[in-house]
């Protein structure tokens, strides 16, 4: 539901989860080059891993030393960059590591300082640069490169994931992860400047998004759909107060996985559809294909109301293999494929007592989209 929620937001590791769990927030936006009208699609993203574990110095997992130990990783991590254009030239992904003692916090609402970057609900300030000798270690897991930004939010529309993500669960660990979207529809004002390179970034343009994760460890498979970028044929005009959301969870009893589920929820126009779906044959189902070129996602949902038929694709060119490792130190085989490029469409449909009638069928551009499954 369109709820926002700050507490969720906060910082909200603890008990055995500050031991072996992290903390990833993550934005997504869209930035103009003033001079040669170039777009491109941006991510920010601060991440906290077993801050309990945490030393004087970074503590990465993927240095031999420590792989070769079992040495669990304790940081946080700013990462930045920009996915693929037209073409997939350019994308690349930053690291800049600190200690869990660098780290200024406040809570209600959430205010983080690490280095020269500043989280708030409403600024995101920060400065990444990796050096070419830094970015051919292993333990870097990134590209070289440098990026600066400075930025103004406005999260108008959240993904609240109701009784799920409550105190209890959260105490239980009864997911491996959880989510709260606050800013499904976020607009960002301000500028980036990727490799010396100025963009702009305005409010009416930025098609943003603000999200949090958290948890024991990442989803297997990592799936993850967004975008407020949406056209209606019934008008032929864009919505501007309507965000989809789509995301995958692993639930689980004490130590024993459950069938996993998908979160979902569609704003149209100020209306909420809200879906929490399980894998079944006859009423919601979900697959994503591989192609030569592309990644496709196909989902259904329906319930008493409602029925939502979703369509997404993406160029494997214009996706970016996201590296990360997560809170035992394991790097996945097959990285996180993510980008900001996808297109598809949505039908929506109300039940009425003669069936069905379709409220409307959404064109989808700018979706941000995820894809992740550990193979290894």
């Amino acid at each position: 539901m369109n709820l926002s929620d700050l507490s969720r937001n906060a910082y909200l590791l603890c008990g055995p989860l500050s031991r072996k769990g992290y903390m990833r927030w993550f934005h997504s936006f869209e930035g103009l080059q003033p001079e040669t009208g170039e777009r491109r699609v941006f991510f920010i993203e601060y991440l906290i891993l077993n801050p309990s574990l945490g030393q004087d110095m970074p503590v990465l997992g993927q240095l031999p030393f420590h792989k070769k130990r079992g040495v669990r990783p304790s940081y946080i991590m700013i990462k930045a960059g920009a996915f693929a254009g037209d073409g997939g030239s350019d994308a690349k992904q930053m690291h800049a590591f600190f200690p869990i003692s660098s780290l200024k916090v406040a809570t209600k609402p959430l205010v983080m300082e690490v280095g020269e970057n500043f989280y708030s609900e409403q600024r995101i300030r920060g400065f990444v640069s990796v050096s070419r000798e830094q970015a051919r270690r292993r333990s870097y897991m990134c590209d070289e490169g440098d990026m600066e930004w400075d930025l103004e939010l406005n999260k108008a529309i959240s993904c609240h994931t109701g009784r799920i993500a409550n105190p209890l669960h959260c105490a239980l660990n009864a997911l491996e992860t959880f989510w709260h979207a606050e800013g499904i529809q976020t607009q960002y004002r301000g500028r980036v400047i990727l490799d010396g390179i100025d963009y702009q970034v305005t409010s009416e343009d930025s098609f943003g998004y603000a999200d949090k994760h958290w948890g024991r460890s990442f989803n297997d498979p990592w799936l993850q759909l967004a975008t407020c970028r949406m056209i209606s044929q019934r008008t032929g005009m864009e919505l501007k107060h309507s965000a989809l959301a789509v995301d995958g969870c692993c639930p689980r009893f004490f130590f024993f996985p459950l069938r996993r589920k998908l979160l979902l929820q569609l704003t149209y126009e100020g209306e909420d559809f809200s879906f929490f779906l399980s894998q079944t044959k006859h009423k919601s189902k979900w697959k994503v294909r591989r192609t030569n070129k592309r990644l496709q996602w196909q989902v259904v949902a329906q319930d008493r109301h409602a029925v939502f038929k979703l369509s997404v694709s993406s160029p494997l060119e214009e996706m970016l293999e996201m590296n990360y490792e997560d809170p035992s130190g394991h790097k996945p085989e097959s990285p996180l494929l993510e980008g900001g490029t996808g297109t598809g469409k949505l039908l929506l449909y109300r039940r009425t007592r003669e069936g069905k009638e379709l409220i409307d069928t959404l064109l989808l551009e700018n979706v941000l989209c995820a894809y992740g499954r550990d193979d290894g």
